[in-house]
């Protein structure tokens, strides 16, 4: 088992109890309740915060790093993991005192033993000093490739003025160590010290931007909401904004490459009225503080990711007609409720994330001169054949390589058969009751059903379970053929 050791301990090292520490003091889980991810989370900790600060210098893929986690112990804890890909971790403290520690490369972990053992309920700070390298960009564990073989998506998005993150689903410990999972969210702030001329974007609202020596600058965003780790977004680059205001006041700035504003600016300017427009259909308010969309200078991996109060987009495709990109900023709109705000509360709930933004996706590009939503539906019903036969149904797919492409048509087709059958009115305030239940925390595939159970006064759990976890594609409710 190849390992990275650096102020390393013994694999079955325990760190010396003093006076007051807890008697009963054990290890934190080093692995999560992911079964598409069996390695990935961690326990005996609930992450509250991470603040973290990258030092970006053109010319090289190494940045410098310090990353602070805040959490508050679910047990007492002798030792704990988090989940991390970074090239090299330097020193680690706990409450400001130096920890033992030892990174495992193949499983992806940083072990670290406090100086005293953590009481359960207790706040403890995890300091980690590490190097972060925009040219390792490892798949995930969890994909099994063949020796030799590369993924295609790249998590550490390069440009040739800077970089974005791209996260989802577990890479998000490439860029800082964390508990990387989507059920425990945590508040971010994001800072980084870049060339003079040069800007950065992250999730959340700018803080801080302050000049420095040596003609650079520093930028710092934080957010109000706790997020979940794979949202994260960082991007450093030549950005020019794009400043609206949504509904109720709701700042709206978007950041697209200066030398593509022209092309860019019109299709950013869409933002404020795609989200009045779902505020009304889906009868709740924007949850977060603020909102925008990010262009980054890269086909981005040729999509577009829900980074929580700033979704991303490659350039590119903020260039494209109305009718071909609307729909996809409808999409990341839809997320920043079904995903961000409630996330899953394991990778197998993912439907309720790429369900909801697909459907309400639809249903605007529907009232917005597309393609009328059967139609639209017969489309996505055939896919889900397919793609059922080949992936698995998708509250259990086959493999984790199918989580972001084969959850959106089964999801969307739920949800509209669910519409179907209860009608407008309990349609509408199941998904209000399921969203104020789990605002800012995750959710189940269960909690869904034990919700649309309570609110219809019907048993429907034999329906969202078919589309779930059937081997075939459930019939469509009042639609035969």
């Amino acid at each position: 088992m190849p390992l990275t050791a650096t102020g390393c301990y013994p694999a079955d090292a325990s760190p010396v109890r003093t006076a007051g520490a807890p008697a009963d003091a054990r290890p934190g889980a080093d692995h999560g309740n992911e079964r598409l991810f069996p390695g990935l989370g961690n326990g005996g900790y609930d992450a509250r915060s991470y603040n973290v600060r990258f030092d970006y210098r053109s010319g090289t893929t190494r940045m410098q790093a310090n990353s602070v986690m805040d959490a508050i112990a679910t047990q007492d804890l002798s030792r704990f993991s988090l989940d991390s890909a970074v090239k090299k971790v330097e020193k680690v403290t706990v409450n400001g005192r130096p920890a033992h520690f030892r990174t495992n490369d193949e499983r992806e972990k940083l072990h670290v033993v406090p100086a005293k053992p953590v009481g359960k309920g207790n706040a403890f700070r995890v300091e980690i000093r590490y190097t972060a390298d925009r040219s390792k960009d490892p798949a995930s564990p969890a994909y099994h490739l063949p020796k030799g073989t590369e993924w295609p998506v790249k998590s550490w998005v390069n440009t040739k003025d800077g970089f974005a993150f791209m996260g989802q689903p577990d890479r998000a410990h490439l860029f800082f160590p964390s508990n990387d999972v989507p059920a425990d969210k945590a508040r971010l702030t994001l800072g980084v010290t870049v060339p003079r001329g040069t800007k950065a974007v992250a999730n959340g609202d700018l803080v801080r931007h302050r000049q420095l020596a040596g003609s650079r600058d520093e930028f710092t965003y934080t957010t109000r909401d706790e997020i979940p780790t794979d949202t994260a977004q960082l991007a450093v680059g030549r950005f020019r904004s794009v400043d609206q205001q949504g509904p109720h006041g709701l700042p709206v700035r978007s950041w697209v490459p200066a030398e593509q504003y022209d092309k860019t600016v019109a299709n950013a300017r869409r933002t404020a009225g795609q989200i009045s427009w779902l505020e009304k259909t889906l009868g709740l308010r924007y949850p977060f503080d603020r909102y925008g969309v990010l262009g980054v200078d890269s086909d981005y991996n040729g999509v577009a990711l829900e980074t929580a109060t700033l979704s991303t987009f490659s350039a590119r495709a903020l260039t494209m007609s109305p009718e071909k990109i609307t729909p996809t900023m409808v999409h990341e709109i839809v997320h920043q409720w079904f995903g961000d705000s409630v996330s899953v509360r394991t990778w197998d709930d993912m439907w309720l994330s790429e369900g909801h933004a697909t459907y309400y996706q639809m249903l605007y590009s529907a009232s917005h001169g597309g393609a009328a939503l059967d139609t639209a539906m017969q489309k996505q019903y055939k896919a889900d054949v397919t793609q059922r036969a080949a992936g698995g149904p998708p509250g259990r797919l086959k493999k984790a390589t199918s989580l972001l492409f084969n959850t959106d048509a089964p999801g969307a087709l739920l949800l509209y058969g669910l519409h179907h059958k209860v009608g407008d009115t309990t349609f509408r305030k199941i998904e209000t009751t399921f969203f104020r239940t789990y605002q800012g925390r995750s959710a189940s595939t269960q909690d869904y059903i034990d919700i649309a159970n309570r609110v219809s006064g019907q048993d429907l759990t034999p329906y969202i379970k078919s589309w779930l976890y059937g081997k075939t594609t459930p019939p469509m409710p009042g639609h035969p053929n």
